[in-house]
């Protein structure tokens, strides 16, 4: 039984839900996301709460039950207080720049990497070495982190290269002279 599915989602002063068919719209202060979901799955928005219903126990319909409400809470989230994932650049000489609308990152290659927002995230540099991506919809945040880290990934021995500012590094040792 999916105990995530079972959740209600409270909606929050100011965000709007609203339901079309299988279609779910929430506006909030920060925009307004837009989803198709599946028409199996029985969504019910009562007063400032929303609840997912599954038809039967069948196992696509638990995994649908489940996916259904952390994505529609995501969304909830999303507009109310927005999302960002943040990225550490370690290495000599590896550092991030803003240019105009562009992000340009120098990451130990003979040329530098550009990175263009796709629409509705926004990247922050606080300090060259510091990279946040801010938005609204979860996917893209994490989509969009996910690109600039993979431009150098951390490597073990070290630790150069970018990577969440949570993420631990599991350091190797190098070579030994005999």
């Amino acid at each position: 039984m999916s105990r995530i599915g079972l959740k209600p989602i409270e909606i929050p002063s100011g965000v709007e839900v609203k339901l079309d068919g299988n279609t779910v719209t929430v506006k909030g202060p920060k925009g307004e996301l837009t989803r198709n979901f599946s028409s199996e799955m029985n969504i019910v928005i009562e007063e400032n709460v929303v609840t997912i219903e599954r038809p039967s126990d069948h196992k696509e319909h638990r995994s649908l039950h489940g996916t259904t409400r952390s994505l529609i809470a995501n969304m909830v989230e999303g507009v109310s207080k927005g999302f960002e994932k943040q990225l550490e650049i370690i290495g000599v000489g590896y550092r991030a720049q803003k240019q105009g609308n562009k992000v340009v990152i120098n990451a130990g290659y003979s040329h530098p990497v550009e990175i263009d927002p796709i629409e509705g995230i926004e990247i922050e540099i606080p300090k060259n070495t510091n990279v946040v991506v801010k938005g609204i919809d979860k996917e893209k945040v994490g989509a969009v982190a996910a690109n600039i880290r993979a431009i150098r990934p951390p490597e073990p021995y070290k630790g150069k290269g970018i990577r969440y500012a949570d993420e631990y590094v599991r350091r190797k040792e190098g070579k030994t002279a005999k």
